[in-house]
């Protein structure tokens, strides 16, 4: 009989459920509202109705060899507990593990959403031809994952990959972490949104104002990462520097990783990622002054010219010794199957009951 895992991707406002089977086909998926402002239990009893609602549409069709869940936030893989999470406060220090399965009677895998990604995307990503890789994920925030030999690594009490988290500049912005100048007061959705109120305030910079306020030709659109990006494809000067400024940023962490971990790939995903081509010019321009890494090993210039221009993903062989930087390719979905995937890497021996 075929068996298949159930992925789980929580976020701060989405909840999304997946089947997948051991080859990566997708068999299901739904999408729900999180409402984790309504508390903890809540939002647990909803993804534990969703998961059992999938599991009953497809029994016959296999067994469920688990359930892997990407949760945002510090996991503590020894004890199952979101030990920190900004978006989900009151999950902190809390038996999360232990009460899904206590609902479901199936074992549960907890990761952080970032490392989910990373698995999801060495499976069947953009990662999917090479040993070991790492992630930044651009979103809200800034997330890292690694993946060694095909499994997420953990770090001593499953908190490593904090990428988001590495100082790019010591005297910058404070960072709700509590350090200052994080990649992620650069090289996020919020950050971009912060870069652009700054620059507004200094003046000269008149389109970005009228896109802030909804007013002249900019009435009715949002004032988001993503229409500063549009202003800056149009040739906009002040939005394209706070690109410039995230691709900086983005290079002098990827130096600092390429440098320490000598990994055959960097993916790039998150909605910040869509921004390539207006970031990705200076961010390689950092990578290649800060890693001697990266100047011995990096693909020809034209490789790297076609992904700064277009995004494209170029795919190595297994055995290139070859420093690749890259986007992601699946998308939003990267941690749903990262999150699928997990079970299968952790099966337990003894098979999975499905929740009834």
């Amino acid at each position: 009989m075929s068996s298949f895992a159930i992925g789980v991707d929580l976020g701060g406002t989405n909840l999304r459920i997946s089947a997948v089977d051991a080859d990566g086909n997708l068999l299901e998926k739904l999408e729900t509202g999180a409402q984790v402002s309504r508390g903890r239990d809540f939002v647990i009893q909803e993804m534990t109705d969703a998961i059992k609602s999938v599991s009953i549409r497809l029994r016959g069709k296999g067994e469920m060899v688990g359930v892997g869940i990407g949760v945002p936030g510090i996991i503590d893989q020894d004890t199952g507990m979101v030990r920190k999470s900004p978006n989900l406060p009151d999950w902190r220090d809390y038996p999360v593990k232990e009460e899904i399965e206590r609902r479901l009677n199936a074992p549960v895998i907890l990761e952080n959403d970032a490392n989910a990604a990373a698995l999801g995307e060495h499976w069947l990503g953009a990662g999917r031809n090479v040993n070991d890789m790492c992630i930044l994920t651009l979103g809200t925030g800034v997330g890292g994952g690694l993946v060694m030999r095909g499994d997420v690594w953990e770090g001593m009490t499953g908190m490593a990959g904090e990428l988001g988290h590495i100082t790019v500049h010591p005297d910058g912005p404070k960072c709700p972490c509590g350090n200052n100048g994080c990649v992620e007061q650069y090289a996020s959705a919020t950050a971009i949104l912060r870069m652009a109120r700054e620059t507004i305030a200094a003046g000269n910079a008149q389109e970005l104002k009228d896109l802030s306020l909804g007013t002249g030709p900019f009435k009715n659109v949002e004032f988001t990462a993503k229409t500063i990006y549009n202003l800056a494809l149009q040739g906009d000067k002040p939005a394209q520097e706070i690109f410039r400024k995230v691709g900086w940023a983005l290079g002098i962490v990827l130096g600092d990783i390429v440098n320490a971990f000598n990994l055959q790939m960097y993916v790039l995903g998150g909605g910040v990622s869509n921004s390539w081509d207006a970031f990705a010019p200076a961010m390689f321009e950092q990578v290649r002054k800060r890693s001697m890494v990266y100047a011995a090993t990096a693909p020809a210039d034209v490789e790297n010219a076609k992904g700064a221009a277009a995004g494209v993903s170029y795919q190595p062989s297994p055995k290139s010794k070859r420093t690749i930087i890259t986007r992601a390719l699946l998308g939003g979905d990267g941690g749903l199957f990262g999150a699928a995937r997990l079970p299968f890497l952790r099966s337990r021996k003894t098979p999975a009951t499905s929740p009834a």
